[in-house]
């Protein structure tokens, strides 16, 4: 990061109450890249592998197990 862009994010989130900054600071985290992921475009070549009745048994089975949560 430059130092100019680095010196004006500072000086724009210490106009901000502290809570906004916690927000500012969350939302930047969740742009970062998450460690050991990879591109989504990778993981296309298992699209389909999972078949069409174990997947609706297991949303079957995500519902039940949340209605049993409430």
């Amino acid at each position: 990061m430059s130092p100019e862009l680095q010196e004006e994010l500072i000086r724009q989130m210490a106009q901000l109450p502290e809570e906004e900054q916690r927000r500012v600071l969350a939302f930047v985290k969740g742009l970062a890249p998450v460690a050991g992921g990879m591109p989504g475009k990778t993981l296309l070549e298992f699209s389909g592998a999972i078949g069409r009745a174990d997947l609706q048994a297991m949303t079957k089975a995500i519902e039940e197990g949340c209605e049993s949560h409430q």
